[in-house]
């Protein structure tokens, strides 16, 4: 059962990306309809990278290093969205029961950044989706049940390998999947799980509260200023 504070945290993190997904398509000026389901509803290139798409061609047109925190927030298509938003709302109550709200979310975050700066170096043009964060989860995962041991960590362990081969064969089979963001998110989030531990071994302090709060501002800002920033410009 899924307490009330881990549901209201579930539904802010998809309610910010479902915003994010709807201003995207605003500023698309126009909705891109097709049969294909992977590009189904898909937003403009161009409204990406201006809310903060990462990768090398957009950092080209942004210069903002900032986008790998902002494009955990994007997505592609309503498939995509829909996709993210399902697998979000399958890892995260798992992850909070394990590392704490609070350290679910620094997870997310920071493993979400640190898949994107591996998109870069690994010379991704253009990349989004929750997919690297979620990632990051997975990794956590993994190293909680590789640690933990025991019935319960093998449940979990084998749990993410299960996860880990879906991510493997989507990432062989469906096209321009990000496989650098996917394996930089899941190995940044398998080494900040070690760092922060989980709550059997280290229960949730006062400093987990404020890298989680520290972090929650500092992309809400980003993300905020990019939506002000196109609002401007429509508005003019």
């Amino acid at each position: 059962m899924i307490d009330n504070r881990t549901k209201s945290t579930i539904q802010t993190l998809i309610w910010i990306n479902v915003i994010m997904y709807a201003v995207s398509l605003f500023f698309s000026r126009g909705l891109h309809f097709t049969m294909n389901p992977l590009t189904a509803l898909a937003p403009s290139i161009e409204a990406l990278i201006f809310l903060g798409a990462s990768g090398t061609m957009a950092l080209a047109h942004t210069q903002d290093w900032g986008s790998i925190f902002t494009a955990n927030w994007l997505h592609g298509s309503l498939l995509h969205i829909l996709f993210n938003m399902m697998a979000l709302h399958t890892l995260a109550p798992l992850t909070i029961k394990e590392f704490g709200r609070d350290r679910m979310l620094s997870i997310y975050i920071l493993s979400g950044a640190g898949g994107f700066f591996i998109s870069c170096l690994g010379g991704v043009p253009v990349t989004i989706g929750a997919s690297a964060g979620l990632c990051g989860l997975i990794g956590a995962l993994f190293y909680f049940g590789w640690s933990r041991g025991g019935s319960w960590g093998k449940m979990v362990f084998d749990q993410t390998k299960s996860w880990i081969f879906s991510l493997v064969l989507i990432g062989l089979i469906l096209p321009n999947i990000n496989n650098w963001g996917h394996g930089g998110g899941f190995a940044a989030g398998f080494i900040l799980a070690c760092l922060f531990g989980y709550e059997e071994r280290r229960s949730s302090g006062k400093i987990d509260m404020l890298v989680c709060a520290g972090l929650s501002v500092f992309t809400c800002f980003l993300l905020f200023r990019s939506i002000f920033q196109g609002m401007i410009l429509i508005l003019q």
